[in-house]
């Protein structure tokens, strides 16, 4: 296997990493939360955010890494429209799942302080929530539009 087959096999493989916990999260907290049972919301939102540090996390930093390695030893122009794109769609996606990690660690806090007290969720949870779901938006467009571009490679 030549060094770019196996950059683009961890690529590949950490693309699929971060776009399935991506949205594996996104579908059991959000289902959680509409249920409003206070014990199965902290249980989630605790893995959730163990979720983003062993999974995400690590395919976060892999993407670019290897991203570039690939574009160096194939050639292509980091000036690149394509290239371009992806890298900016990229920095728009880190820039709505920093918040969401923050997010989630607070709810997490907020649904263990509930949970423990045997009281319903605040409203601050719940205003957190909306951003939430409101930041993965963009966040999970940015990677569709990302994984088409990777195939394509317009001109």
């Amino acid at each position: 296997m030549t060094a770019y087959m196996l950059l683009k096999l961890l690529h590949v493989l950490s693309s699929t990493v971060l776009f399935g916990t991506g949205m594996g999260i996104a579908f059991f907290k959000w289902i959680t939360d509409r249920a409003g049972d206070v014990r199965a919301i902290r249980i989630v939102t605790e893995r959730t955010v163990l979720a983003d540090w062993l999974f995400t996390t690590p395919a976060v930093i892999v993407q670019p890494v290897t991203g570039f390695a690939m574009v160096w030893l194939a050639g292509y122009p980091l000036s690149s429209q394509w290239i371009a794109w992806s890298v900016a769609l990229y920095l728009l996606a880190g820039a709505c799942w920093l918040p969401v990690v923050w997010l989630q660690m607070r709810m997490r806090d907020l649904a263990r302080v509930a949970d423990a007290g045997n009281t319903p969720l605040p409203p601050l949870y719940w205003r957190y929530q909306r951003w939430w779901f409101v930041l993965g938006i963009p966040a999970f467009s940015a990677l569709v539009v990302i994984f088409w571009l990777m195939l394509n490679k317009p001109a």
